[in-house]
Parts: structure tokens; C-alpha cells; sequence
């Protein structure tokens, strides 16, 4: 459970750095942190420094919290993410989005690298997440609940905000971008899934896997945060290919890819 006065604490201490208020908040995936670089009068702060914040060891995450500004508007970006998979607790991994909240933030945009179970779609492609399966048997919200911050049961019928999937659509297709759509699935890694496990889950409705963005994105719905979710789909998941896996793939194609990426939520941002 998170507790408020933790929650306070970061906040005071981000606070003293800059006299920017961010409205809109960003989690950079796997091998997206250089959006992070294009953010103008920019304050740079360790996660190591945050009160309460972990720390990713993940490979392309650089662990900084960033402030500034872009297209007119206020941004935190997370460079750098905490995982399940790495041992941290669903409130060590989600602890940021109720820091960004206290912040100011009313409106989350999570991103990922994933694996694409959809045949239909290619390596190098955005999606824009639609709905998403929790595969883990876990929520952070299990355990207390913290009423200063959300209610016991919240609604998610909507996680993923439609009038700002609208917006997405809309800049994504004046900019020629191919942008996907579908349901993401998270897996708790940090194994890649099996070839039977990727049936499974296509058979269930989902159309990409990863190990991330479900956590986060239930919080800011549980802080009443409107969110975003897109995905770079990096490779296609196991058994769909012949050929094995590896995260230099992933990292490989989002860099190929960034241009992209950086050009559009640059532009969604500024219509947010």
C-alpha cells in the first residue's frame, strides 16, 4: 500500500529542483528514454536521490526522473522503469505514478517494448493499446487501500482513455504513422513466454505481451488519471518466428524505430 506522507515526501523533494508543474506524465520503455533528451529546460534527478524510489537494473533504462516542457506543456518523464520481474514489489514498481499524481499529473502516457502475437502485425510497429489481460494472478492494489488516493473498487472498464486513444489515432494518421491497434498482455518475464504459452495467450484476445505498463496503468486509473498506452512492437513472440529470442532485438528495434515514436508523442502531447 502506498503511503501518503511517502508519497509527499518525494514529491517535496522533486519539487525543490524545479519551479515547472507538470500536467502530463510519460514512462519511457525499453530503449524510448531519448524522448526524455528532446524535453526543453530540463531538470535531471536520480532515482537513487528520490526519497522511496527504487532503482531499474534493467538494460536501457538510465534511472532519472526528467522535468520540463515540450509542445507548450508541462512533462515528467520516467527514463527508466521498475519491473516485477526484477523484484520489486507492485508498489515499489507503481510508487512513481502516485508521485507524478501529487505532482500534478491528470494525464499518463505508458509505453513499452514488446513481443507482437498478432500475425498481422511487424516488427518496428506502434500499437496503440487498447485493453489489456493480466496474466500475473497479481494487482498492486491488493492489500489496503489507501481512500486518500482511490477507491477500494475501482472501475476499469476503461483503463486505456478513449478520447486520448482518439488523439493518438489522429496524429498518427496525418503523420503516415502505421499504428496498430490491440489488447496487451502482461507476463510477469523475466523468461520470455514458450511457444504453447504464446497460443494461450493469443487464444485469449491478446494481441502483444510484455512485462510491464499493466501495473502503472492500474494505479493512474485507480488516481483517476486519464492514460495512454502505446507499445513498440520490437519482435515477434516465441514460435510465431523460427528463430530465438533476445533483448539485443528489442533494443536494436526500438532505436530503429525512436525517430518515429519521438515525432508522434511530440505531437500528441501538444494536443493533450
Amino acid at each position: 500500500m502506498h503511503k501518503t506522507e511517502e508519497i509527499l515526501e518525494a514529491k517535496h523533494y522533486v519539487e525543490k529542483f524545479t519551479k515547472v508543474k507538470p500536467t502530463i506524465g510519460i514512462i519511457l520503455g525499453s530503449g524510448l528514454g531519448p524522448f526524455a533528451d528532446t524535453l526543453e529546460d530540463a531538470v535531471h534527478i536520480s532515482y537513487d536521490d528520490i526519497p522511496h524510489f527504487a532503482k531499474s537494473s534493467a538494460v536501457g533504462h538510465a534511472n532519472e526522473l526528467v522535468i520540463g516542457t515540450i509542445a507548450g506543456k508541462n512533462v515528467v518523464a520516467m527514463k527508466g522503469r521498475f519491473h516485477y520481474y526484477e523484484g520489486f514489489t507492485l508498489d515499489q514498481v507503481t510508487f512513481p505514478v502516485r508521485v507524478m499524481k501529487a505532482l500534478g499529473v491528470d494525464k499518463l502516457i505508458v509505453t513499452n517494448a514488446c513481443g507482437a502475437i498478432n500475425t498481422d502485425f511487424n516488427p518496428g510497429d506502434l500499437m496503440l493499446i487498447t485493453d489489456h489481460i493480466n496474466l500475473t494472478a497479481n494487482n498492486p492494489l491488493i492489500g489496503p487501500n489507501n481512500a486518500d488516493l482511490g477507491t477500494r473498487f475501482p472501475d476499469v472498464s476503461e483503463v486505456y482513455n478513449k478520447k486520448l486513444r482518439s488523439i493518438v489515432k489522429e496524429v498518427a494518421t496525418e503523420q503516415n504513422v502505421n499504428l496498430r491497434e490491440g489488447v496487451y498482455a502482461w507476463w510477469t518475464g523475466p523468461t520470455y513466454e514458450t511457444p504453447a504459452e504464446i497460443r494461450m495467450i493469443r487464444t485469449l484476445g491478446a494481441d502483444a505481451v510484455g512485462m510491464s505498463t499493466v501495473p502503472e496503468a492500474l494505479i493512474a486509473t485507480h488516481a483517476k488519471m486519464d492514460t495512454v498506452g502505446i507499445s513498440c512492437l520490437t519482435n515477434m513472440a516465441c514460435g510465431i518466428l523460427d528463430q530465438p529470442l533476445s533483448h539485443d532485438e528489442v533494443i536494436e528495434t526500438a532505436e530503429r524505430v525512436k525517430g518515429t515514436f519521438l515525432k508522434l508523442v511530440t505531437e500528441v502531447i501538444s494536443r493533450f
